[in-house]
């Protein structure tokens, strides 16, 4: 078998045999990244998500939030700078695309941040906002969870308008210096108690794994799949070759023998 192996044919099935193993290996090592960050971050929501809230100068500083600490449950007591309300365009919600309401938030500490209060479906044209429950001018007591501040899409948009949950372009839209990170609000409280009208609510964050770790294992386990396809023709190759009397002729393809030609018209001929 190792003489029908090493003939160029089979070791050129071999090297491509051995390289889809080398990409199996790369591709399965891709997927596992993959399943470990979605694991890491679901792990960090689950810890967060509902967890006694936090007062919010605790979390959030003037320096950028920490990646450990998006999610954590936070509130705080102040009023809203309603003046400032500004949209967010092209934001999803139910795969519908539409504006998310962010307002500036001044804490009794003195402290600014934003806070994402929801969803609103896009008007008629982009040229016209939708209308939207505006923020309560008296004070009020929110609670919701801090994310980080999103990349600049680097887009002039009109007044009141953002590409993104940029705080730096927030900050100098609003002309507040805004701390490190935003909240999403989870419930607004008035002194009585009651909630004030919102926007629609964000959708809970995702915190589905996937498949990738089920895809890293299918990578794992074809890495000898073409090794073994391999030998295996090789295998054949040589017991055919042993047992039915062909020849390679040292190119590895056997070639079968012809059949003794029998001439029977003489018998029949006397």
């Amino acid at each position: 078998m190792f003489r029908v192996l090493i003939s160029r044919r089979w070791l050129g099935a071999m090297a491509v045999a051995l390289a889809f193993g080398i990409a199996a290996y790369f591709l399965g090592q891709w997927q596992w990244h993959r399943y470990e960050a979605k694991a890491a971050n679901a792990d960090r929501i689950n810890s967060h998500y509902n967890a006694t809230p936090r007062p919010v100068t605790q979390v959030l500083s003037p320096a950028p939030l920490s990646l450990t600490q998006e999610w954590t449950r936070v509130t705080m007591h102040g009023h809203y700078d309603v003046q400032d309300t500004m949209v967010v365009r092209n934001r999803p919600h139910n795969g519908v695309y539409g504006y998310e309401v962010v307002v500036p938030f001044t804490d009794d500490s003195g402290s600014s941040v934003l806070v994402d209060r929801g969803w609103v479906v896009n008007a008629q044209n982009a040229a016209t906002l939708p209308d939207f429950p505006s923020a309560p001018a008296q004070p009020v007591t929110v609670t919701g969870w801090v994310r980080p501040t999103e990349p600049s899409l680097g887009h002039t948009l009109p007044a009141g308008q953002l590409a993104s949950i940029n705080l730096t372009e927030a900050s100098r839209a609003s002309g507040l210096p805004l701390l490190g990170g935003y909240v999403v609000l989870q419930v607004e409280r008035l002194p009585d108690g009651t909630a004030p009208k919102r926007p629609t609510p964000l959708d809970p964050p995702d915190t589905d794994l996937g498949p990738h770790q089920a895809y890293a294992f299918q990578w794992w386990a074809a890495m000898l799949a073409g090794v073994v396809l391999v030998l295996f023709g090789a295998r054949r190759e040589h017991l055919e070759t042993m047992h039915g009397g062909g020849t390679t002729g040292g190119t590895g393809v056997e070639t079968p023998r012809r059949p003794v030609k029998v001439r029977i018209w003489d018998e029949e001929d006397a």
